[in-house]
């Protein structure tokens, strides 16, 4: 195998993991109360925050009940509401579909690499502001950002691979 040819393997084997992973993150914005109830019952944190005082509760729990409250409430009483979630999901699912693109022809559309590089530097801010003004805890905003650094990684490496594959050594 040539090394042109293993680069654009190892390239179409991150691109697909990226998409993979917008695809995901993307079907989970959709069921977001079934996902948190489950969560809530898998970790055993109602029964964490309601035992007890001897012990404090852990703040993690504290807040993915708060979290729990407020995502039952606004499915009985706004249910419109998720329809932003749904569109987020879209955006996800067209952001997987164009880098099909980088998949068919990772050269000729590293253009691709670079948008999704300058999205995942922008997750990071994004997070870190808007987490701040709607009250998001400060460890949950670092859990969002690391979205941005393992989006990040893997289309850094497409990008160095298509630029050496663009300039041959």
């Amino acid at each position: 195998m040539t090394r042109e040819q293993t680069l654009r393997r190892r390239i179409k084997f991150f691109t697909w993991f990226f998409i993979a992973g917008l695809v995901v993150s993307g079907a989970t914005a959709i069921p977001l109360t079934t996902e948190l109830n489950w969560l809530v019952k898998f970790t055993g944190a109602r029964e964490l925050v309601e035992r007890p005082a001897s012990t404090p509760a852990p703040t993690w729990a504290i807040w993915l009940l708060k979290v729990q409250s407020s995502l039952n409430e606004t499915t009985e009483k706004h249910p419109i509401l998720f329809y932003g979630t749904d569109w987020l999901a879209f955006g996800h699912f067209v952001i997987a579909i164009a880098f099909i693109g980088a998949l068919r022809d990772p050269v000729r559309n590293r253009w691709l690499f670079d948008f999704g590089l300058i999205a995942c530097v922008a997750v990071i801010p994004f997070a870190l502001v808007f987490g701040a003004v709607r009250g998001i805890p400060f460890w949950w905003r670092l859990i969002d950002c690391s979205f941005g650094v393992s989006g990040f990684l893997p289309l850094w490496f497409c990008r160095k691979w298509t630029l050496q594959i663009e300039k041959p050594a």
